[in-house]
């Protein structure tokens, strides 16, 4: 857990594909928002339930936020929308494979504005067409980036061994996480542990030559 001034940031490991679920809970207002309902939805809602106790007031589910279209990280949606009645979002050109329906298509530089936090959307293309990190930029500390299946410990996603996809991925990574943040934003991924853009930075040219 991330206890942040404003905002706490929770996670749990779902499935067998170890998912990471990331819940966003603002401490004064109880805003929160859900990112990638993975697997698992009665893990999902105790989740909801233990970062209600984050806030001041009364927490409220506004925003269910898929990274990508990716089956991994869809399967608890459904159920997690039908118990909260939450809105969702995902990157607009990968609704069309998202089975539950999109309140919110997010393109590149969208800021969703929340009671007590800000999110934006930056779009990561190459894993999937409309693949999305989120950024928040706390006030207080380092940026935090969640980046799906996008970037990892050790590298870029994957791209199913196609050098465009690679190109635009690693691209975009860089263009629009490396070269716009510090070093010290922690970057939580869809799967394993966090890092940081520090950590990673010196690896980029061995990442850019091997193509993966």
């Amino acid at each position: 857990m991330h206890d942040l001034k404003d905002l706490t940031i929770r996670s749990i490991s779902v499935s067998e594909m170890d998912n990471n679920v990331y819940l966003l809970t603002a401490k004064s207002s109880g805003a929160q928002v859900l990112i990638d309902a993975a697997d698992d939805a009665a893990a999902i809602l105790r989740l909801l339930e233990d970062g209600a106790q984050d806030a001041a007031s009364e927490a409220k589910l506004a925003l269910i936020i898929t990274t990508h279209a990716h089956w991994d990280h869809v399967r608890a949606l459904a159920e997690v929308v039908r118990k909260t009645g939450a809105r969702t979002a995902a990157g607009r050109d990968d609704i069309p494979e998202i089975a539950v329906p999109t309140d919110v298509p997010l393109d590149h530089g969208d800021v969703g504005e929340f009671d007590g936090f800000s999110l934006e959307a930056i779009a990561l293309r190459g894993h999937t067409p409309g693949s999305v990190a989120l950024a928040y930029r706390d006030p207080h500390g380092p940026a935090h980036l969640f980046t799906g299946d996008s970037l990892f410990p050790g590298g870029v996603g994957n791209t199913g061994k196609d050098p465009q996809r690679f190109d635009s991925l690693y691209r975009d990574v860089v263009e629009r996480l490396f070269d716009r943040f510090d070093d010290d934003t922690v970057v939580h991924p869809g799967h394993g542990k966090p890092t940081t853009l520090g950590a990673e930075r010196p690896f980029l040219s061995e990442w850019r030559s091997r193509g993966w």
